[in-house]
């Protein structure tokens, strides 16, 4: 067969392998279709549901009063998530600021944070006080525990006996973040809600939901979550929403949220769309489909890597709960090749040559690829990952399937090219 990735440096050798792993991968496609179309549908019905219109499109400045497009757009999102209510703004700057919204908004001095699943992700430390820093929580007088993993996983039992009389809100990330742990499922998640809420029934269950968005038929609201807390510029943006965050689930909770955000007594009347809408909109309608794209690209990732010897997470039959794939690689030169890979079939900024370096928020030096058109955009091509051990790369996204082959192929190839690996 002529060798498609000749143009981007790929060996026929490598492009062999990619062909005869892609041979063997149509039931775990078939899978990926199947809840892409189911989810698709309710998007749809969304949109219908709602008589979105062209006028829902109009952009807005200034104060944003009388927004009726941003007004219907959360409307949207409250029912595709089937909640009461949702705050979906371009003001909110990423994930990690609207995850700030959620806990700043519904705890108070004196009260207690219980993270449920281990220790979460990097820059939610700085937020919290884990990590000492300028207007986190505990300066404000939020205390925090920490529920340690048991052999991986939640450990339901420790989750219930940590809540407290002090215990406001319970943290749930969805998604593994920088560690090897396996990614959460709803059901999992509703597992972990439901003995919670037997302990202390008015605790506020909070799930980050960043990554997880559409891999599955449903999202975390309808087993029992309080709050789902994400990114635009990820799942449910769809490649297309320029920035933006959103939080959803009971009135009250995204009430405190939209008050933190703005000001009291301003809650959600104002913030303008500033001419977003059009690529809001549209990016929540195709996220189903670019969702089902990238967790084909992660499931070829896993396939391809476990076939060259490296431990994967998931494995390539596993269910898949993000778009997340972990690849263990061993070493930072191996980490660093993988990123070079991503990076020169990027569409944008091929050419850079990703290294290794200090990012706000993170402890650790952390390299990233991401030749992306919307900075920073995880639901396109990207990879990254902390230079600490088990020198682990987080590979995600792909806008469609062939594009994240494309990037996988290439990070194999500058791994041979370094001498880091012989096929």
């Amino acid at each position: 067969m002529e060798n498609l990735y000749s143009r981007l440096g790929v060996s026929d050798k490598v492009a062999a392998l990619g062909q005869e792993i892609f041979a063997s991968l149509s039931d775990r496609f078939a899978r990926a279709d199947r809840i892409s179309e189911f989810n698709q549908a309710k998007v749809v019905a969304a949109f219908r549901d709602n008589r979105i219109s062209a006028a829902h499109l109009a952009a807005s400045t200034g104060y944003g009063n009388n927004d009726m497009g941003r007004e219907k757009l959360e409307t949207v999102y409250a029912e595709v998530f089937r909640c009461e209510d949702a705050l979906v703004r371009p003001q909110i700057t990423c994930g990690t600021h609207a995850l700030s919204t959620a806990l700043f908004g519904n705890l108070r001095p004196g009260d207690e944070l219980v993270c449920a699943t281990g220790s979460p992700y990097d820059t939610l430390e700085e937020v919290i006080g884990i990590r000492k820093s300028v207007g986190s929580l505990s300066e404000f007088g939020v205390t925090h525990k920490i529920v340690p993993l048991k052999d991986g996983k939640p450990d339901v039992p420790a989750i219930a006996a940590a809540i407290s009389d002090k215990t406001a809100l319970v943290e749930i990330q969805r998604s593994r973040g920088y560690s090897t742990r396996p990614t959460l499922s709803v059901d999992e998640i509703g597992e972990i809600i439901a003995a919670v809420k037997a302990k202390k029934p008015d605790v506020v269950c909070m799930v980050d939901n960043c990554y997880g968005e559409f891999t599955e038929t449903r999202e975390p609201t309808e087993v029992g979550a309080d709050m789902c807390v994400g990114s635009l510029i990820k799942n449910p943006g769809g490649g297309l929403a320029p920035s933006g965050g959103y939080i959803v689930g009971r009135a009250d909770c995204v009430e405190r949220c939209a008050c933190t955000l703005n000001a009291p007594g301003l809650s959600k009347e104002v913030g303008a769309n500033l001419g977003t809408l059009p690529a809001v909109y549209q990016g929540l309608f195709l996220a189903p489909s670019v969702v089902s794209n990238a967790v084909k690209g992660a499931i070829f990732a896993a396939a391809v890597y476990e076939k060259l010897g490296f431990f994967v997470s998931p494995a390539p039959a596993e269910d898949r709960h993000d778009i997340i794939q972990c690849i263990e690689l061993g070493t930072p030169e191996r980490m660093l090749a993988f990123a070079r890979g991503i990076q020169s079939a990027a569409p944008i900024d091929s050419f850079v040559t990703p290294i290794a370096d200090d990012q706000p928020g993170y402890e650790s030096k952390v390299v990233m690829a991401a030749g992306t058109f919307i900075q920073g955009s995880s639901i396109e091509l990207s990879a990254d990952g902390p230079i600490r051990e088990p020198y682990a790369i987080y590979f995600q996204g792909g806008l469609t399937w062939q594009h994240a082959k494309a990037g996988i192929l290439s990070s194999v190839q500058a791994l041979i090219d370094d001498g880091l690996l012989v096929l």
